[in-house]
């Protein structure tokens, strides 16, 4: 048994229907690693409920797994609120989010979270970031502006399957817009960041 295994047996069960969604999404999506996955995904249920936002902020929503994660951790009347910029993904994640066992709890918008998520007029309790890499630095502009004082933001694949070590400075965009967000973070004095090595690096960061 591999200790990633050992971990997985640790750890709560992943719910039937998540397992479904992680099968399909392997399945019949490009990238289907992108997907949150079993120990994340019960992370990001148990930080939603030790934090206990009512309205939740999610840039890429992808095939859905991680918002539906985040919903399973909310109060009744909570709400995720998930991006997703690519409308080839609309017929795909709809439906499972929409047949989810707590798919009431998520409203789902294509479009730019950048410019619409702003003008939905909502004060958020928490943020996850895990939208185009390249514009990591705008997202995280635009969460601090719309999440609350105290509130917190995850950052996912900052640690970028270790591309952030590489030297030379990798050329693509994708890995820059990551360096630059965790540089430009490091430094940012109105929050409060730790890096978890988990997956592909999950950045916690807490607003002042």
């Amino acid at each position: 048994m591999s200790i990633d295994d050992y971990i997985l047996a640790h750890t709560e069960p992943e719910p039937e229907y998540l397992y479904r969604l992680w099968r399909a999404t392997n399945v019949h999506l490009l990238r289907g690693r992108m997907a949150s996955g079993h120990l994340q995904g019960r992370l990001l249920k148990m930080l939603v409920q030790m934090i206990r936002p009512k309205n939740i902020l999610e840039v890429g929503t992808f095939s859905g797994y991680s918002a539906i994660c985040m919903a399973e951790g909310l109060e009744d009347d909570g709400r995720v609120w998930t991006f997703e910029i690519n409308d080839e993904m609309e017929d795909f994640t709809r439906k499972w989010l929409e047949n989810a066992p707590n798919g009431e709890r998520i409203n789902f918008i294509i479009g730019d979270a950048i410019t619409e998520a702003p003008k939905l007029g909502i004060q958020f309790d928490m943020a996850f970031i895990d939208g185009d890499k390249r514009t990591y630095l705008e997202t995280y502009e635009m969460a601090l502006r719309v999440v609350r004082p105290g509130g917190f933001i995850l950052a996912d694949n900052t640690l970028w399957d270790g591309h952030v070590l590489e030297q030379p400075k990798a050329a693509d965009r994708q890995t820059q817009g990551i360096e630059s967000f965790n540089d430009y973070l490091v430094k940012d004095s109105r929050v409060e960041q730790v890096v978890l090595p988990l997956r592909d690096g999950l950045t916690l960061i807490r607003i002042k």
